[in-house]
């Protein structure tokens, strides 16, 4: 498959991501019609986190391997599963596609009645960004961010790396990877409402700007390692790499 058409498919699967995932955080969480609570609340947008993931997968995962996240580039890189001159276009790929989601969701945001940009920017966890200490959910310190930022990460990449194995069984792919994506939201929205991913963290951070930039180093050092952690302990477990180079088969994050 020629690099455009991989880097295309990881910018598509990076917005659908981001503008799922975050979209449900932003316009459906806590959608209220009159007096009615209708929101999909922490369920809900861990749900669709996951099935942007499953749909995307399924989509164009066979042409790029379908990562959508750096901390999975980095991840199978060492691992031994991807390419490493192929990671810097694929992270620029996977940041513009989610920088693009944001800035569609931003649009759409404004779109409401009294929503306002300096609303759509108040709070923890304003317009879907990833934060700490006060721009935490709950409020939960910069060493409980970064502690399951990167033990969630390394987590998601153990299970990427074993549902594509040879060994493992064939076609579960997305639905594996996409159940462990939920179960990451479901366990950490509180924490630093998720990341695991840092081009998800960048999109909504680069529009609320201020504190939640200050804080994104964060949401790309924890990942990263997280997804170096996962990779090494794969095949600590695993033994030798049965699939060297999967640069075509669908290992979607």
């Amino acid at each position: 498959m020629e690099i455009t058409q991989r880097l295309g498919a990881e910018a598509a699967g990076t917005f659908v991501l981001t503008f799922g995932g975050c979209g449900s955080a932003v316009l459906a969480a806590n959608f209220l019609a009159g007096d009615q609570q209708l929101g999909i609340g922490l369920l809900g947008v861990s749900l669709a986190f996951g099935l942007t993931v499953v749909c995307m997968a399924y989509a164009v995962g066979h042409i790029s391997g379908g990562h959508f996240n750096p901390a999975v580039t980095v991840g199978l890189i060492v691992g031994g599963r991807f390419k490493a001159k192929d990671a810097a276009p694929y992270i620029v790929a996977q940041v513009i596609g989610a920088v693009l989601a944001a800035g569609a969701l931003w649009i759409v945001a404004l779109g409401a009645p009294d929503v306002t940009a300096d609303s759509l920017r108040e709070g923890a966890g304003a317009f879907a960004t990833n934060g700490y200490g006060d721009l935490s959910p709950g409020g939960y310190s910069l060493e409980a961010g970064l502690i399951i930022e990167v033990l969630l990460t390394a987590v998601f990449v153990v299970v990427i790396m074993g549902i594509t194995d040879g060994r493992a069984p064939k076609h579960f792919a997305p639905l594996a990877i996409g159940l462990a994506l939920t179960l990451i939201h479901l366990i950490s929205i509180p924490v630093t409402n998720t990341s695991v991913n840092p081009a998800r963290s960048t999109g909504p951070a680069l529009f609320v700007g201020g504190e939640a930039l200050t804080q994104l180093w964060l949401f790309w050092l924890a990942p990263l390692v997280g997804g170096a952690i996962g990779a090494l302990a794969y095949r600590a477990m695993a033994g030798p790499n049965t699939e060297p180079d999967i640069e075509g088969d669908p290992a979607p994050s």
